[in-house]
């Protein structure tokens, strides 16, 4: 039997850790260890030994490496591809990495980060081409259009299995020629550009596309391991579930105002969205109740005060903001 049938296989658990702060969208980064310049998500071994459940170990390691203690949590996917987790000549164990998606507060005093080197940083800056908030990125039609019109014109493998061709890919994914921008095909882009060898991801895992080209600006930061393919999937699932669960105010105070909730509605779906559109969403949704209460904290006139009504949970299954973006 071969050395190569007989390699081990470990159980990483990996997390993408969501705040909002100035309306800025945010994830909790590490440093790389082992003179890593890049940083990562939080992650570590699962220790069957340690931990009873995947997510006992997450919270465990998340505590170890970035003083949080998380609240809401959901389980994302299981990432085991081939090459995603190794460097080139690695012998050692195949890891297979469970990720998750969780929400914190960056107004509570527990939730600040306290180990030296973690820190929030906005989640745009791993992926630029995501947030339309004011207007179309230039990086899209500037940058990656071009360079995946010429890579979609290239011959395709004979054995290629995709079910749409590149050309279309390209088209649905980017919102190019008449097509409509999908703000949750995150995943989906951030493969294609993979596939496409456009981002360090690819020339680092020595993917064919990304060595046969020169060198190229840097689309976004790049990520230890495959923490951004991770960190794509938790924002692309988190933008899904706005739709059809107030997962929003697990990042909201619990108090808050209209306008508040709209810039954290934004700054997640990457949309800028109509006022009084979503303001009639929002009362046509019945998911907030007013306190009583005023806020000055917005630096001009007061604004009333709402808290989300907990009862809606009991009053239909699919409680959501189904918003849609002006452009």
């Amino acid at each position: 039997m071969s050395d190569k049938l007989l390699r081990p296989i470990e159980i990483g658990l990996t997390a993408a850790i969501v705040a909002i702060e100035a309306n800025e969208p945010l994830v909790l980064t590490a440093p790389g260890g082992d003179g890593d310049r890049l940083r990562g998500l939080p992650f570590g071994p699962f220790d069957a030994v340690a931990h009873r459940t995947f997510e006992m170990g997450l919270r465990a390691w998340v505590e170890e490496q970035s003083g949080l203690h998380l609240g809401y949590v959901e389980q994302l996917y299981t990432f085991g591809d081939q090459g995603r987790h190794a460097r080139p000549g690695d012998t050692d164990a195949h890891i297979v990495s469970v990720g998750y998606l969780a929400l914190t507060r960056l107004t509570d005093a527990a939730s600040q980060p306290h180990v030296a080197g973690a820190t929030f940083e906005p989640w745009y800056r791993y992926f630029p081409w995501e947030d339309w908030r004011t207007a179309r990125p230039e990086l899209i039609e500037k940058q990656i259009l071009p360079a995946l019109t010429a890579w979609a014109a290239e011959p395709e493998a004979p054995n290629a299995s995709r079910a749409l061709p590149r050309a279309d890919r390209v088209r649905l994914y980017f919102g190019a020629d008449g097509a409509q921008w999908d703000e949750e095909r995150v995943l989906d882009r951030y493969e294609l550009l993979y596939e496409a060898g456009l981002v360090e991801e690819a020339r680092r895992d020595g993917r064919p596309a990304a060595l046969a080209r020169a060198a190229l600006p840097p689309l976004g930061a790049a990520m230890r391991f495959d923490h951004r393919r991770i960190l794509a999937t938790a924002i692309a699932r988190l933008r899904a579930k706005l739709k059809y669960r107030p997962v929003v105010f697990e990042l909201l105070s619990p108090e808050f105002t209209l306008t508040e909730l709209q810039h954290t509605v934004e700054a997640i779906s990457g949309r800028h969205l109509h006022k009084q559109n979503f303001r009639r969403l929002v009362e046509a949704g019945a998911l907030v109740e007013p306190t009583g209460e005023m806020s000055l904290r917005t630096g001009g006139r007061p604004a009333a005060l709402f808290r989300f009504r907990r009862e809606v949970l009991q009053e239909r299954p699919a409680p959501g903001l189904r918003v849609r973006g002006r452009r």
